[in-house]
């Protein structure tokens, strides 16, 4: 998960325009997220939440998303 979550593309500067990039991490949510490639030429415009590492199925830190809004 780390190696996905810091995986940098020498062939794309930006992230998010790399097919290969499939996993971001938030720090200040605690959240990691599927990035969802459907932008033009397979940009990444958006990701998902998952709450389990689809590699080993651990379950991920849970989101401080809530206490953040209080």
């Amino acid at each position: 998960m780390t190696a996905q979550v810091e995986f940098a593309c020498p062939d794309h500067p930006d992230a998010r325009a790399c097919p290969d990039k499939l996993v971001v991490f938030s720090g200040s949510t605690d959240e990691y997220g599927l990035l969802i490639h459907d932008g033009e030429d397979g940009y990444a415009t958006s990701s998902i939440t998952i709450a389990f590492c689809p590699w080993c199925g651990s379950q991920l830190p849970l989101s401080k998303r809530a206490s953040l809004l209080d």
